[in-house]
């Protein structure tokens, strides 16, 4: 199989990228990767280092399950199902909504729709857009307790149970073995389970069942991208020299890049490609945004003149063969080049060389963590926001009525949108915080709907051309999953609007004593704790019952503000 094209443009960063790399083939560090060796990232013993090494097996490991997972993906079609539907969180739902986009569905198969979000109105959406009787629903979770995963499986459990039919055959299992959802799996009679190899950490998972099962039961040919992905792990091998090896020149940039500065990493892409650097965006800040280190991937922020970049940003373009230039056109990479910024461009030959990308970035980013001095496959800084979370949903969870949403009583850092003034005053304080080299975050924990997105990448553009900042969005929940380890582990760079509303109409959560507006507004009051506890300059904002308004109201405030801070 052709292997993508990558290309760099490093500029005045060219000696040290290759001072890195001259560096590792001297230590041998392709060949101590592929031997799994923990000394490639530290002297001493450190937990899930040599336990979370089996994504390098995974090309070859996956070709021998191919047969079954298409198999099975034949007989659900077979049968008349008309939508797969992926409940999952993080490195269980990224990769398959890359290929769901990217791919779509093949010709008489399911469409495959990921749920990754707890807003009641996310949740009443993915009902209004299936026939329950005609659903399979892929319940997806490497440890298997993940709270978002489970509570929708409970509700969608309920629903299924009205069909008439047992709710059992709608239902799939995607885990590891002895996990709890693996037991619940087999205690509830769910069709078939696929258990996923225990030495492969969550974001490290694309090429395993936890991608390739959704991949396959919406038709995409899953062939080609274990091949593609096979190509890659050959090009990367131990017996290539680390100035030759595409991941490790890859991963030598982002390092050397990140400590010159460099360390907003900015994705530009081909439409057919657009949702690659979500995927991209959580294995490097799940991976490398601990300690106080980070880099900082700025995914789906649209371009902009040249000048609003700061000296901060490393450029990286995805282009495909045949598609329209999109982002990544030749006169905006050219200027980008011509202003200073280093840039890699690559260029796919086929869409189906996106597991090429996703083996390239693992081992690059996994490298690159060993030259900064991080741990890549642990997430120490994600437990907290969990536990504060749970703090916050007990009075819930006893059947108690959750508090109401006041943000100001109990923290100081919060505000709604009814007081333009009050609102005013509030913002202009955060943004006055901005200093040279940090990166907005906006955490959104809102139901992603086409209306709201657009309001948030409005606010997002107009924030990165005032302050001539990076921008980063994700909404909440998922991000937690993702981006919220470099939010509270990385360095204190960021600065952090934090959006909540208050949905009118509720989801009760089968199996619990809340609803799903509870749980997002718990996740979020736990998330607010946990960045204040690192004391992140952070500031809430209460959108009320009418989300879009709100939203509206905040662009107003932002756009009467000083043209620059």
């Amino acid at each position: 199989m052709e292997l993508n094209r990558q290309v760099l443009d490093l500029g005045a960063y060219r000696a040290s990228v290759d001072a890195r790399l001259v560096e590792w083939r001297a230590a041998g560090l392709g060949r101590r990767l592929w031997a799994k060796d923990p000394t490639v990232w530290f002297e001493e013993p450190v937990a899930e280092i040599v336990d979370r090494l089996g994504w390098l097996d995974l090309p070859g490991v996956m070709a021998a399950r191919i047969e079954g997972i298409e198999r099975f993906a034949d007989q659900v079609c077979g049968e008349g199902t008309r939508h797969v539907v992926l409940l999952g969180m993080g490195g269980s739902s990224l990769a398959p909504e890359v290929f769901a986009a990217a791919l779509g569905a093949g010709a008489h198969y399911p469409e495959l729709i990921v749920l990754d979000s707890t807003h009641p109105a996310a949740v009443a959406d993915v009902e209004r857009r299936i026939d329950i009787a005609r659903t399979l629903f892929l319940v997806s979770s490497k440890s298997g307790t993940t709270l978002e995963t489970l509570s929708l499986f409970r509700t969608f459990w309920r629903r299924a149970g009205r069909s008439g039919s047992g709710p059992g055959r709608r239902f799939v299992a995607i885990t590891d073995a002895g996990s709890p959802l693996a037991d619940l799996a087999a205690e509830r009679g769910f069709r078939n389970t696929f258990l996923a190899p225990p030495d492969v950490g969550g974001r490290y998972s694309a090429l395993s069942v936890f991608g390739m099962v959704p991949a396959a039961l919406a038709g995409m040919n899953i062939r080609r991208l274990v091949a593609g992905a096979q190509a890659m792990a050959e090009a990367c091998g131990p017996g290539v020299a680390e100035t030759e090896n595409p991941a490790l020149v890859l991963g030598a940039a982002l390092a050397e890049l990140a400590r010159s500065g460099r360390d907003k990493v900015t994705f530009l892409t081909s439409p057919a490609l657009g949702a690659l650097p979500a995927w991209i965006e959580q294995l490097i800040a799940e991976s490398i945004g601990k300690d106080g280190i980070g880099i900082v991937p700025v995914a789906g922020e649209a371009p902009g003149d040249v000048d609003v970049y700061g000296d901060d940003r490393f450029f990286v373009s995805f282009t495909l063969a045949g598609d329209g230039p999109g982002e990544a056109s030749g006169p905006m990479l050219s200027a980008l080049i011509a202003a200073g910024h280093p840039l890699a461009r690559i260029e796919l030959s086929d869409v189906t060389g996106l597991a090429q990308e996703m083996f390239r970035w693992q081992v690059a980013v996994a490298a690159a963590a060993a030259a900064l001095g991080v741990h890549p496959f642990d997430q120490p800084d994600v437990e907290i926001a969990k536990e504060l979370a749970r703090q916050a949903m007990a009075p819930a969870a006893k059947g108690a009525k959750m508090p109401e949403v006041d943000p100001a009583a109990s923290t100081g850092t919060g505000i709604g949108t009814g007081d333009p003034e009050a609102l005013m005053q509030a913002l202009s304080a955060w943004i006055g915080g901005a200093r040279p080299g940090d990166y907005v975050a906006l955490q959104a924990y809102l139901a992603p709907t086409e209306g709201t997105t657009k309001a948030l990448t409005d606010i997002r553009l107009a924030l990165r051309d005032r302050l001539t900042l990076a921008v980063t969005l994700g909404f909440g929940p998922r991000f937690l999953h993702s981006t919220g380890q470099l939010h509270k582990g990385g360095p204190d760079n960021g600065l952090f609007l934090q959006l909540v509303d208050r949905p009118d109409d509720d989801i009760a959560i089968p199996e619990t004593g809340y609803g799903f507006a509870a749980l997002i507004s718990a996740q979020a009051l736990g998330d607010l704790a946990a960045l204040e506890q690192r004391r992140r300059r952070v500031l809430r904002i209460d959108l009320g019952t009418d989300t879009a308004s709100g939203l509206a109201a905040l662009a107003e405030a932002l756009g009467q503000m000083k043209p620059k801070v």
